[in-house]
C-alpha cells in the first residue's frame, strides 16, 4: 500500500508514537464541519461533530467513525493509545470517564496526524 509522504516531525509522531505540544496544533481550535482523515492513508476517522474543546491543549472527539480507530494498551500500561486502523499511524490517546461529555470518552489527537475535509 502507497501512503502520503510525511515529513520529519510528522513521521516523529505518527510512526514513532510521538506527540506534539500542547495547544501548538492546526486543529486545536479548528471548528468547521466535515471530516478529520489519516494524514499518512486519508481513510476518514472523526466527524467534526464529534469534536470538543477539552481545554487540554489537543483536539478532542468524543467518538470515532465506527471501525476507523484501534485502541492498543499503551508500552506505559496507564494509557490506552489510538492508532488509525487502516495504516496503524499514531493518532493519540483515548480516555474514558472524565465526564466532558455525555459520551464519557475523548480521543485526545495530535493535529499533526490528522488532516480536514471540509463538508
Amino acid at each position: 500500500m502507497k501512503y502520503n509522504e510525511l515529513n520529519d516531525f510528522e513521521k516523529h509522531v505518527i510512526e514513532n508514537k510521538g506527540t506534539e505540544r500542547a495547544f501548538s496544533g492546526e486543529y486545536y481550535n479548528h471548528k468547521e464541519d466535515g471530516t478529520y482523515t489519516c494524514k499518512k492513508c486519508n481513510s476518514p476517522l472523526f466527524k467534526s461533530n464529534a469534536k470538543f474543546n477539552s481545554g487540554t491543549g489537543w483536539p478532542s472527539f468524543d467518538d470515532a467513525i465506527k471501525g476507523a480507530v484501534k485502541e492498543i494498551p499503551d508500552a506505559d500500561g496507564r494509557r490506552v493509545e489510538i492508532v488509525c486502523a487502516k495504516c496503524g499511524g499514531h493518532l493519540g490517546h483515548v480516555f474514558k470517564g472524565e465526564g466532558f461529555t455525555s459520551k464519557n470518552t475523548r480521543h485526545c489527537v495530535n493535529s499533526v496526524s490528522i488532516n480536514f475535509k471540509k463538508d
